[in-house]
């Protein structure tokens, strides 16, 4: 087992450095064609990453408990092909460029996260490790479109060193509300983390099939 930790912490330090080295861009990317299914504010606005200061509330990590699967392997294996051939109708993108884009965004080899109470425990395969998360506040970013975003923050406060000291979740919701998916930057410097902005490994409850999770997205 120790064998196997050392294995995904070098597998998670890698991906901290490659992958997580651009999840904002889920943010940047959320008036751009990004799907999403949570309820919008009265202007429908909150999610494109339009809203004032004070609309933003503390969140608890129970917001997003739950067992999730990364969307990345539909993408690879062609399930979500009618999703991007539906972004490329109402885009400035073809389908491939639109593709393209999302195998960045999706990226990640952390393919399950199962959250209960205060542990994270981040799959990749039949390994893992886990970590205890206290919250750690909240950033406001501000992206060149204009439009802004908020990262619920959580610092580990025990379990495996293979753990990433810092969690940082975006679902285009500002206040306490049950989330159905999320962009999840991980990583050991929680400054760096807000800066990432080309990767934004997305989660959906692991409950769903490919197809239910193209269609969720089709929906919105």
């Amino acid at each position: 087992m120790n064998k196997a930790i050392t294995t995904l912490s070098y597998a998670l330090a890698v991906s901290a450095t490659l992958t997580f080295a651009g999840t904002a861009g889920a943010q940047t990317s959320s008036g751009n064609n990004h799907s999403h299914s949570h309820s919008h504010d009265k202007k429908g606005s909150v999610n494109e990453g339009y809203f004032d200061d004070d609309q933003v509330k503390a969140r608890e990590l129970s917001d997003w408990e739950g067992d999730w699967q990364s969307v990345y392997p539909y993408l690879v294996d062609g399930t979500l092909d009618p999703v991007m051939a539906d972004k490329a109708k109402h885009g400035d993108k073809s389908a491939g460029e639109y593709r393209a884009y999302y195998d960045k965004g999706y990226k990640t080899d952390v393919d399950r996260i199962v959250i209960n109470g205060k542990k994270v425990a981040f799959f990749r395969g039949k390994d893992s490790v886990t970590g205890d998360y206290e919250t750690d506040g909240h950033e406001i970013l501000t992206y060149k479109k204009g439009n802004r975003g908020v990262r619920f923050i959580f610092r580990k406060s025990a379990g495996d060193d293979a753990a990433p000291r810092f969690i940082q979740f975006s679902d285009h919701i500002v206040a306490p509300e049950k989330a159905d998916h999320y962009h999840l930057y991980w990583g050991n410097d929680r400054a760096a983390l807000l800066n990432e902005v080309t990767n934004w490994p997305t989660y959906y409850p692991s409950s769903l099939n490919g197809k239910q999770i193209a269609e969720e997205m089709l929906a919105h």
